[in-house]
């Protein structure tokens, strides 16, 4: 672990309120963009993100000066996993929705089918094209690919995480793998067909 890192948690850990700023600025950005990815952009992951530095805060202590960043990532991990359970609920398409004459159904609000012109614009577009592919994973392959692609994690800190062994970590890699070659062998082709 960076010495810096120890520095400033020892300092915090003596009484200087102020000492984790750097930290804090150093893993925003990591640690915002993997809670982000994982809860698809909903709307609760700047809660989930505060949440994950107030547990940390009140739990520095705890902390075996190993890799702070991945201790960060395993407590979001943590959190996004309990708000998906808590959140786990089946809502029929018939269920009355919006309104109070409660004529209107979930259905009704639904956009149709097919691809707007804003979308087939923005479509274009690798990031969003492997955006959406990442999207087709399983939670347990994408946390895994989301871990090792965007937070440089190693695959023995993503097995810490996921609580699982190392070989069903790197099992997983393989399968988001081959799934992403797969769902996007289409712009592959394209890509090496403008570049002959």
């Amino acid at each position: 672990m960076d010495t810096s890192d120890i520095e400033c948690i020892n300092n915090y850990l003596a009484g200087n309120a102020d000492a984790l700023a750097p930290l804090v600025e150093k893993y925003k950005r990591p640690l915002y963009s993997f809670i982000l990815k994982m809860t698809e952009g909903r709307e609760d992951s700047d809660e989930i993100f505060q949440e994950t530095w107030f547990r940390a805060l009140k739990n520095i202590h705890k902390f075996k000066h190993k890799n702070f960043l991945n201790w960060l990532f395993r407590i979001a991990h943590n959190l996004v996993i309990d708000r998906a359970r808590r959140s786990c609920r089946n809502i029929s398409m018939q269920s009355s929705f919006g309104g109070d004459d409660g004529d209107n159904t979930l259905e009704d609000h639904l956009a149709a089918p097919g691809i707007t012109p804003a979308e087939e614009a923005g479509g274009n577009s690798l990031g969003i094209r492997i955006s959406e592919a990442v999207e087709t994973l399983s939670p347990e392959q994408k946390e895994v690919f989301l871990l090792r692609m965007y937070g440089n994690v190693s695959f023995k800190d993503i097995a810490k995480i996921q609580k699982c062994s190392i070989n069903t970590c790197l099992a997983r890699m393989q399968y988001a793998l081959t799934k992403l070659r797969s769902v996007l062998q289409g712009e592959y082709d394209e890509l090496q067909e403008a570049l002959s």
